[in-house]
């Protein structure tokens, strides 16, 4: 008797990936990039190259990209010290680590804009003290958006670092290595493609992020607004054309910027020998 070679519910897994990913994903682009089409050639250009477009586009990546690397960095610490050393009230820090993941995005701006404004209470001490402004700032998109970066860096690296084999470091120790070489040349060649991959996720969650945003980064043109807010405001003044042309260009944008993103992580695990 011969065995199938399909998996049972193989079918029918799959008629239901097909048509969530139809309902979910594949419409509703579709519709994006069709009513998109509906503009000419050079009104969507006129639209995408009005400086305060680009303003936007600016503000948005260039925030994205330093809170995801700023979270790379923390993130990066906190699972290794989550991983690697046991102290009190241990859990409790692992299970606030999730708490941007739980909390409204709203809810998270609210509280960030009433801490870090002119008069609250770290705002006020960052400006008497430092003479820095996070509130209504470029620089408050940037906390905004590592407050809800970093849990994505924690928990992709922590897996990694569980199941690193501490024999390795040992070995390198045994043969006269200190401890920062240990670090750099065993441990973090393993851990960078996780850190790596978590950084990208933090960058893709940032670059859409608009809840925990809009109250903290004031959302002044040419300053501080965002390419979502920039979006919502013109669909509030009923120019969907235009609303479309910038949604399609923020997501052709995005694809390249993750594509880049696996080719580099691919070619990294290539050089490390994991694949």
């Amino acid at each position: 008797m011969t065995q199938s070679k399909i998996i049972p519910g193989f079918r029918p897994a799959l008629t239901y990936t097909l048509i969530y990913l139809a309902l979910v994903v594949l419409i509703p682009l579709s519709t994006l990039v069709f009513k998109s089409l509906q503009l000419g050639w050079q009104e969507y250009l006129d639209i995408i190259t009005h400086k305060r477009v680009l303003a936007s586009f600016q503000v948005s990546f260039s925030t994205a990209l330093l809170a995801a690397l700023v979270a790379g960095g923390f993130g990066g610490v906190i699972a290794w010290v989550l991983v690697r050393y046991p102290f009190p009230g241990k859990r409790l820090l692992d299970a606030l680590i999730d708490l941007p993941f739980a909390l409204p995005t709203a809810v998270a701006g609210v509280v960030l804009a009433t801490i870090y404004q002119p008069s609250g209470w770290l705002g006020k001490w960052l400006s008497a003290n430092l003479g820095l402004q996070v509130a209504y700032k470029p620089l408050g998109i940037v906390v905004a958006l590592i407050f809800i970066g970093i849990p994505f860096v924690v928990r992709t690296v922590e897996p990694v670092l569980q199941e690193f084999d501490t024999n390795m470091e040992e070995a390198a120790a045994s043969l006269g290595a200190s401890r920062l070489q240990v670090f750099g040349k065993v441990i973090f060649p393993n851990m960078f493609p996780a850190l790596l991959t978590g950084v990208s996720l933090a960058f893709a969650r940032g670059i859409g992020e608009y809840g925990s945003v809009i109250f903290i980064a004031g959302n002044l043109p040419y300053v501080s607004e965002i390419v979502p807010l920039l979006i919502v405001t013109k669909l509030e003044q009923f120019q969907y054309g235009a609303a479309t042309a910038i949604a399609l260009t923020m997501l052709v944008v995005s694809f390249l910027l993750l594509l880049l993103v696996n080719l580099l992580q691919l070619w990294v695990r290539r050089r490390s020998g994991q694949i």
